[in-house]
């Protein structure tokens, strides 16, 4: 599908033609919004269906007066245990000299911020403030999802030091693979945006307008943060995943100690009744009266010096 937006710094409104100055968001379009759009803003088929393709790298690239800008933007989907999966997808936007098209195949919280109306004064006819604003928000996107991975994986580690289970561990698997994903798309949008400041492309005028550049410099600078914050993460983890199998396993351990001790103790019971429940007539103690509470007693006795002895041993610590 697909939505036509103009704003003019005071307000988004929902069009329903192609106007001079609009955007159209491209929400996993069919094989038919593709060709409608192509035709009508007269786009290269290959520029709108790039971002289609969940490995297509980050790039810009520039054909007919046209600029195409592909970054890896975060996206937060649930799995099936419930839990929140974090990966990348490719966020194709496409400048024309008087259109903004931007496609992706799943939703993602950069356009939803602009949609909703979140990112105040952005006009969808500054065709580059448009663009350096969802470069800028992409990367602050990626650093609140590093904050969130961070909140989780305290919470986690928290529940590992009493946890005997994986569940811990395959969580804290999940989020590793996120940050692996993370530290790849984002040295990739690293090398788009210092491209766009170094180099010209058409739609892309840069270096016309100093607050465009100021905006741009603050992505990049969002940007390298957020690799900074990737890799002091994913070495945390990796010291966390490192150590978290011993502490699973001494626990374990610990409860197997205990289940040990126990299995101690109830084994004298059952040795002493077995050894009088033999049917001898000489048996000790069979001809008392009240042998059962004195067998009893013993037992009780018995156990509580070998429970005693466990106990310093350190068998149920």
């Amino acid at each position: 599908m697909y939505s036509i937006y103009y704003s003019d710094e005071s307000c988004l409104t929902k069009e329903t033609t192609f106007r001079e100055g609009s955007w159209i968001d491209m929400f996993d379009p069919t094989e038919e919004e593709i060709g409608l759009v192509s035709k009508e803003l007269d786009i290269p088929m290959d520029f709108l269906t790039a971002a289609l393709d969940e490995e297509e790298r980050a790039r810009v690239e520039a054909e007919d007066g046209k600029t195409l800008v592909i970054l890896d933007v975060a996206i937060v989907e649930p799995d099936n245990s419930g839990n929140f999966i974090y990966s990348t997808v490719p966020l194709a936007i496409i400048a024309c000299p008087q259109h903004m098209v931007t496609v992706c195949l799943k939703k993602n919280r950069v356009i939803q911020d602009f949609v909703s109306n979140r990112i105040k004064t952005f006009s969808t006819y500054k065709k580059t403030r448009f663009l350096l604003q969802i470069m800028y928000r992409n990367a602050t996107n990626y650093l609140q999802c590093l904050r969130q991975i961070e909140k989780i994986s305290d919470s986690l580690e928290k529940d590992l030091l009493r946890s005997t289970k994986n569940k811990e561990l395959v969580m804290f698997l999940s989020l590793e693979k996120s940050l692996v994903y993370f530290s790849t798309s984002l040295k990739s949008n690293e090398t788009v945006l210092e491209r766009i400041l170094k180099y010209s492309y058409p739609n892309i005028h840069v270096r016309k307008y100093e607050d465009d550049e100021d905006l741009l410099e603050d992505a990049i600078i969002e940007n390298k943060q957020a690799i900074e914050m990737t890799s002091i993460y994913s070495s945390n983890l990796s010291i966390i995943m490192d150590t978290s199998a011993s502490i699973i396993s001494n626990n374990l351990n610990i409860v197997m100690k205990l289940l040990a001790a126990v299995t101690i103790i109830m084994a004298i019971p059952n040795m002493i009744s077995g050894f009088f429940g033999m049917n001898f007539v000489d048996l000790p103690l069979a001809t008392v009266q009240g042998a059962f509470y004195i067998i009893g007693a013993i037992t009780l006795v018995i156990c509580g010096i070998v429970a005693f002895i466990l106990y310093k041993k350190g068998m149920f610590k």
